[in-house]
Protein backbone atom coordinates (compact mmCIF):
# COMPACT_ATOMS: atom_id res chain seq x y z
CA UNK A 1 0.00 0.00 0.00
CA UNK A 2 1.66 2.71 -1.08
CA UNK A 3 -0.25 5.56 0.62
CA UNK A 4 0.16 4.76 4.08
CA UNK A 5 1.72 7.49 6.48
CA UNK A 6 4.90 7.04 8.58
CA UNK A 7 4.03 10.46 10.22
CA UNK A 8 4.65 10.28 14.26
CA UNK A 9 5.93 6.34 13.51
CA UNK A 10 9.19 4.50 14.30
CA UNK A 11 10.37 0.90 14.02
CA UNK A 12 13.45 -0.43 15.76
CA UNK A 13 14.94 -4.14 15.21
CA UNK A 14 18.19 -6.51 17.00
CA UNK A 15 21.34 -4.95 15.83
CA UNK A 16 23.33 -8.12 14.00
CA UNK A 17 26.21 -6.51 13.91
CA UNK A 18 26.90 -5.78 17.63
CA UNK A 19 29.25 -8.50 19.17
CA UNK A 20 29.89 -8.77 22.56
CA UNK A 21 31.56 -6.22 24.44
CA UNK A 22 31.46 -3.88 21.94
CA UNK A 23 29.48 -0.67 22.59
CA UNK A 24 27.45 -0.65 19.15
CA UNK A 25 23.79 -0.31 19.82
CA UNK A 26 21.81 -3.83 20.80
CA UNK A 27 18.39 -1.62 18.99
CA UNK A 28 18.61 0.22 15.74
CA UNK A 29 15.80 1.68 13.85
CA UNK A 30 13.90 4.88 12.25
CA UNK A 31 11.72 7.69 13.69
CA UNK A 32 9.79 10.31 11.81
CA UNK A 33 8.72 12.95 13.93
CA UNK A 34 6.55 15.46 12.30
CA UNK A 35 7.45 14.40 8.70
CA UNK A 36 11.28 14.73 9.76
CA UNK A 37 13.54 11.22 10.07
CA UNK A 38 15.53 10.39 12.31
CA UNK A 39 17.63 7.36 13.39
CA UNK A 40 16.68 5.61 16.52
CA UNK A 41 20.00 3.95 18.96
CA UNK A 42 18.71 1.61 22.07
CA UNK A 43 20.97 0.10 24.60
CA UNK A 44 19.58 -2.53 26.63
CA UNK A 45 21.07 -1.52 30.42
CA UNK A 46 20.03 -2.22 34.07
CA UNK A 47 18.62 0.02 36.78
CA UNK A 48 20.05 -0.34 40.12
CA UNK A 49 16.97 -2.02 41.13
CA UNK A 50 17.26 -4.90 38.76
CA UNK A 51 15.18 -4.10 36.13
CA UNK A 52 15.70 -3.05 32.48
CA UNK A 53 15.20 -0.14 30.60
CA UNK A 54 15.82 0.62 27.05
CA UNK A 55 18.62 3.97 27.07
CA UNK A 56 18.19 5.86 23.46
CA UNK A 57 19.92 7.98 20.75
CA UNK A 58 18.41 9.81 18.37
CA UNK A 59 19.70 11.84 15.49
CA UNK A 60 18.53 13.73 12.78
CA UNK A 61 19.13 11.80 9.12
CA UNK A 62 21.07 13.60 6.92
CA UNK A 63 21.50 13.33 2.85
CA UNK A 64 24.80 10.73 2.67
CA UNK A 65 27.29 11.38 0.14
CA UNK A 66 26.63 8.68 -2.36
CA UNK A 67 23.37 8.17 -2.46
CA UNK A 68 23.22 6.32 1.05
CA UNK A 69 19.65 7.98 2.20
CA UNK A 70 19.83 6.13 5.89
CA UNK A 71 17.63 3.78 4.72
CA UNK A 72 20.91 0.55 4.13
CA UNK A 73 23.77 -0.67 6.29
CA UNK A 74 24.84 2.71 7.68
CA UNK A 75 27.24 3.29 10.58
CA UNK A 76 24.57 6.75 11.29
CA UNK A 77 27.53 9.21 11.09
CA UNK A 78 26.53 12.34 9.05
CA UNK A 79 29.04 13.86 6.74
CA UNK A 80 31.83 15.56 7.44
CA UNK A 81 31.26 19.44 8.25
CA UNK A 82 32.77 21.70 5.20
CA UNK A 83 36.52 23.37 6.59
CA UNK A 84 36.34 26.30 7.62
CA UNK A 85 37.04 29.12 5.61
CA UNK A 86 40.83 30.97 5.79
CA UNK A 87 41.33 34.74 6.21
CA UNK A 88 42.94 36.37 2.95
CA UNK A 89 46.60 36.21 3.64
CA UNK A 90 46.45 39.99 3.55
CA UNK A 91 43.88 40.63 6.22
CA UNK A 92 41.70 42.75 4.23
CA UNK A 93 43.59 45.08 3.59
CA UNK A 94 45.29 46.38 0.55
CA UNK A 95 48.89 45.92 0.36
CA UNK A 96 48.94 49.05 -2.05
CA UNK A 97 49.49 52.27 0.30
CA UNK A 98 49.53 54.48 -1.75
CA UNK A 99 45.72 55.63 -1.03
CA UNK A 100 46.99 56.33 2.32
CA UNK A 101 46.42 59.96 2.86
CA UNK A 102 48.98 61.22 5.14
Amino acid sequence: MSGYDNTNRGVMFVNDRKQDGDRKPDRTGTLNVDGVEYFIDGWIKKAQNGSSFLSLSVKRKERQPGGNDGYGQSDHRPAPAPAPRQAPANNGFDQDSSDIPF
